[in-house]
């Protein structure tokens, strides 16, 4: 019937195919290449296109056998129309000479054109695509259906099915990967706050927590005027209290409700003592996306570290884990950091209490964080010794000097970081 047809008629027919196989072509790049969570946003949204295209995705086996299927009818019917022009044409050479042509034709605008356009704009093309995909795919389902058992039964003898090649779940170092990659589709402030996040899991109450030389504290042996005026000036919320020292604590103070008893003029030990909340104790190396869900949990702010004796050793607040995600998110804090004063060579002169991740986040620096949290731990730990003022030393590309000590501590020392000693 075809060696009878018209060569007009056959060169619209072969026309039509060679569409038809780029759309096939450019349907699969575009549904495969599509952003499955953008996907899933428009899903939500109600986009009528996305919706389609998620039924499709649904099952990738059953999508990939119907544009296969159409893709492979098409240009095999192409390849025979194409043989019958050229013999009609040219003989039996021309057998050779539509098959080199078609292969060209084929290559260049039914599959690498179709499907880099479609590799571009994926959802350009997926949408439409697939409001004429579906409706094939119930019309082609036995044909589908018996092509899919075949293939899914020769995938099961290497352990493959169908339902594990649709699982499309991210662990958190490709979500910090697609976070870093997002550019400014996120701005740069908020991308920051997601990746501190994702690194709560990598940082322990003990590199972040307030030493225990540092906290303070509400002695109950003191006198009541002496603890009414560090009430009046105390700088946090809440306060340890304890009486002689830290080893006897008796709990946890909410400063505010203190200084209502003390305005009621109803504030003696025995009102005090009243409001005082039982302790609540944090294992050190906890890690800090733990311990914000045992803040939650336990509806507490203030948590007392302790090692494996039970020793106190520190203290973490809520407020120190949230500084781990915004940074410094008030003012007060930052001018009440005694910590770190830049100088006008470029270095710093520097507390040897203050905490190396602090000091590396407020000056983009990478002092090690894996040992000692402190300065003062981190030169007694590379010395292994208690060094005298203006010994100097080298750690990476740091160059720190002692410049005072005092009660077998180092209390102050100063930094360059070494591009600055250069210049």
């Amino acid at each position: 019937m075809l060696e009878t047809t018209s060569l007009t008629l056959l060169f619209s027919i072969l026309f039509i195919l060679l569409l038809f196989s780029a759309f096939f072509a450019s349907s699969e790049t575009a549904l495969m290449s599509l952003n499955r969570y953008r996907l899933r946003h428009l899903v939500q949204e109600g986009h009528p296109g996305a919706i389609r295209a998620n039924e499709l995705l649904k099952r990738p086996d059953r999508l990939i056998g119907l544009i296969l299927l159409g893709n492979n009818f098409v240009n095999i019917l192409a390849s025979a129309i194409a043989t019958i022009i050229g013999v009609k044409l040219l003989g039996e050479n021309g057998i050779a000479v539509a098959t080199l042509t078609l292969t060209l034709i084929i290559l260049l605008f039914a599959e690498v054109t179709p499907k880099t356009l479609a590799a571009l704009h994926p959802e350009r093309i997926a949408f439409p695509a697939s409001f004429l995909l579906k409706p094939l795919l119930i019309l082609l389902y036995p044909l589908v259906w018996f092509t899919n058992s075949i293939t899914n039964r020769m995938l099961g003898f290497f352990g493959v099915t169908p339902e594990v090649a649709m699982s499309d779940a991210i662990n958190s170092e490709e979500l910090r990967m697609a976070l870093k990659e997002a550019g400014s589709l996120i701005p740069k402030r908020h991308k920051k706050m997601l990746v501190s996040i994702l690194d709560l899991e990598k940082v322990t109450v003990n590199d972040v927590m307030l030493p225990r030389s540092e906290i303070d504290g509400l002695n109950l042996n003191a006198s009541l005027a002496e603890i009414i005026k560090q009430l009046s000036y105390c700088a946090n919320t809440r306060l340890p209290v304890y009486e002689t020292s830290l080893d006897n604590l008796i709990g946890i103070l909410h400063v505010r409700k203190a200084l209502h008893l003390s305005v009621k003029d109803n504030l003696t030990l025995e009102t005090l003592k009243s409001i005082i909340k039982p302790s609540y104790f944090v294992p050190e190396n906890t890690p800090l996306n733990t311990q914000l869900i045992q803040f939650q949990r336990h509806k507490r702010r203030t948590g007392l570290v302790v090692d494996e004796y039970g020793d106190i050793i520190g203290l973490i607040t809520l407020e120190d884990i949230f500084r781990e995600i915004v940074g410094e998110f008030t003012a007060d804090y930052i001018d009440e950091d005694k910590d770190i004063h830049p100088q006008a060579d470029g270095s710093y002169y520097i507390n040897g209490s203050a905490n190396i991740r602090e000091i590396n986040r407020q000056n983009d620096w990478q002092l090690p964080t894996d040992g000692p949290k402190t300065i003062n731990g981190l030169i007694l730990e590379y010395l292994e010794s208690i060094p005298e003022p203006n010994v100097s030393l080298r750690i990476e590309d740091y160059l720190i000097e002692v410049v005072q000590t005092s009660d077998n501590t180092i209390r102050t020392v100063r930094i360059h970081k070494e591009h600055q000693v250069k210049h």
